[in-house]
């Protein structure tokens, strides 16, 4: 009864996404324009990143571009990185190109290879792989910037040497004050007229571990007057003490992300560098830097370039990893995976697929201009793709057992009769759709909702008998219990509170559904229910947003103070037995209440787990 696994769902929505055209954008037309032009069509590659002279060694480029998506590992990636993921390898695969997995790991602090894992975890399950063509499918690594820091020192060598950067022994404060603001330019340091002598021996000083952290660093010699702050002499490398996940303590100087990341760019054959727009004041160091490193026959020609578009703003939710680490950290979640997170592993586990991700991805599109998508938009793109493919399931969230006092005269003391539905009521043509299988006996599960001692105006469900206009007694309502029989409500029982405990009513023979007799008897309402016989206990998780602020830290407002205090009810249900043979991450629609996910962490056949992925109908945008 379970849906297809993850990895064909994912392999054919990419499979599908490749053979749609997919709506223009300005970072398409850019593509399309460099392809049309030959931009880079003269590149070469040498089968790994490398330098200039490395690459005139290989072939003709078989990429007609090359992307990348370059995670820093210092946490887990959240729904702005799947866009980015989708756009990056999207538009490679688009366009007859790769796009590289890299991992800017610049900043040994703050990184881990717990972190590593999760993020290749992640963009294999959207669907996508950063293989070189012409490799098998899943052979390559990703490319890590550490693996460059070789060729990182030789270029501050040569920019040192070139006159192009120097060591400034200011302190931190000192360099913040110097550089001025955007009213007033830059003070150059005192140390930027040393020699470029000088300055490669102490550079060499500070790489043999001589002086001390945070004593010197070694700054780009551009413009001190630029009214772009950034090209106001940027620090490219600093002194830091501190092991590595991938280079051990083989370093204690580090290069800094501005500088690190062009030179990765280029090193890789990068055509287009696609990032968001809060990088769009550092193209010009980008520019300058590769430039520079071009000149020197460093680097291959063409050099990347970079282009900016519109990071994702979603409502209800937030995507700073320091404040996503605050919510694990200060347990308001129960971890990156908490199914409320916006991480990608958050969103796999509340059910999410890598269809509805990219279906998503598209449907928001790209532009330079920054926008709020509601979040509505994310859950119906999941809707969209369990429509046809979760299997269905009854399952009775609030219970109260309902009697069919007449069951033991009319069908026989204790039998139990077999029913059946369709899994899929509307299965995809050509394919038959799977039968579930359950059973009706004396006693069902209904909602407790579905029993109204007296009935609001317009209620369709179960009621007992009334006083009509007249004084005569009217008989309680008739419904159909979904996939059996109709039944007509005659009262219910309390207990010493007042509570209903059981609800009554007669079971109408003769009146099983998918039988000559079923439309016998007209009713108004059909509704969903589980045998007590064959019912399975569950632990149901119902889901809701984690904030109820729309733009929960916008404005300097503290974004805990917004959390949803009823984000998580965790409720015992009875779901019918075809459930229980549900798989970790199968998915389905569980009839009127919406579509669930068995949980990828705690459900096991013994104790059944269901997460609430999304509601049949958005709730919140009334």
């Amino acid at each position: 009864m379970s849906t297809p696994s993850p990895a064909n769902t994912a392999a054919t929505a990419t499979s599908a996404a490749a053979e749609t055209v997919k709506p223009s954008n300005f970072l398409r037309q850019i593509i399309e324009h460099d392809l049309d032009k030959g931009t880079y069509a003269t590149r070469r590659w040498a089968g790994t990143p490398g330098d200039a002279a490395h690459h005139a060694q290989g072939e003709p480029d078989p990429a007609k571009i090359r992307t990348r998506f370059p995670p820093e590992p210092n946490g887990y990636l959240h729904v702005g990185h799947a866009k980015s993921i989708c756009i990056n390898f999207g538009l490679a695969r688009d366009y007859g190109g790769v796009c590289h997995l890299r991992f800017d790991d610049t900043n040994p602090e703050k990184e881990d290879t717990e972190y590593v894992n999760s993020i290749i975890d992640a963009v294999k399950w959207l669907g996508f792989d950063w293989t070189q063509i012409g490799q098998a499918p899943g052979s390559a690594a990703p490319y890590q910037a550490s693996d460059y820091f070789d060729f990182m020192y030789r270029a501050a060598e040569y920019l040192i040497e070139a006159g192009h950067a120097y060591v400034d022994e200011q302190t931190a404060e000192q360099m913040r004050v110097n550089r001025g603001d955007f009213s007033k330019p830059g003070v150059d340091s005192p140390f930027r007229s040393r020699t470029p002598a000088e300055n490669l021996a102490l550079f060499r000083e500070m790489k043999d571990g001589q002086h001390e952290d945070g004593s010197m660093v070694l700054r780009a010699k551009i413009d001190m007057a630029s009214p772009n702050i950034n090209m106001r002499d940027p620090a490219i490398y600093r002194i830091r003490r501190a092991t590595h996940h991938n280079t051990g303590d083989t370093w204690c100087i580090y290069p800094m992300y501005t500088y690190a990341h062009p030179i990765e760019d280029a090193l890789e054959q990068i055509t287009h560098s696609l990032c968001t727009l809060e990088f769009e004041d550092q193209r010009p160091f980008y520019d300058w830097l590769l430039e520079r490193l071009t000149e020197g026959g460093l680097l291959a020609s063409p050099p990347p370039r970079q282009y900016e578009f519109a990071r994702l703003n979603l409502t209800y939710v937030i995507t700073s990893k320091r404040k996503l680490a605050q919510l694990v950290y200060d347990h308001k979640v129960s971890g990156w995976d908490d199914p409320r997170m916006p991480t990608i592993v958050g969103l796999r586990r509340r059910g999410y697929t890598p269809a509805a991700i990219q279906t998503f991805a598209e449907r928001i599109g790209v532009t330079k201009s920054d926008s709020w998508i509601d979040y509505s938009t994310l859950e119906g793109c999941l809707r969209e793709d369990l429509e046809l493919k979760a299997h269905r399931g009854m399952a009775v969230l609030n219970p109260v057992k309902l009697v069919l006092t007449n069951w033991d005269d009319v069908m026989g003391t204790g039998h139990l009769e077999p029913c059946s539905l369709p899994a899929l009521p509307h299965p995809p043509e050509g394919v038959e759709s799977p039968v579930r299988h359950f059973t009706i006996g004396k006693e069902v599960w209904i909602e407790r909702e579905d029993f109204e001692e007296v009935p609001p105006k317009g209620y369709k469900r179960l009621y007992p008998p009334r006083p009509g206009a007249d004084g005569q007694m009217l008989p309680g309502n008739t419904v159909r219990l979904k996939g059996g029989y109709v039944i007509e409500c005659t009262g219910c029982t309390k207990d010493a509170n007042g509570v209903i405990t059981e609800v009554l009513a007669t079971v109408v023979p003769d009146t099983k559904s998918g039988t000559p007799g079923a439309d016998s008897v007209k009713v108004k309402a059909a509704i969903t229910w589980v045998g007590v016989a064959d019912g399975v206990n569950a632990e149901v998780r119902m889901y809701d947003r984690l904030f109820l602020d729309a733009q929960p830290d916008a404005g300097g407002k503290d974004f805990i103070e917004s959390l949803n205090p009823n984000s998580l009810k965790v409720v015992t249900a009875i779901v019918e037995p075809s459930l229980a043979n549900a798989k970790p991450d199968d998915k389905f629609q569980f009839e009127r209440h919406g579509y669930f996910v068995a949980d990828r962490v705690d459900h096991r056949a013994e104790k059944p787990v269901f997460n609430l992925a999304v509601g049949l109908k958005d709730s919140w945008g009334k």
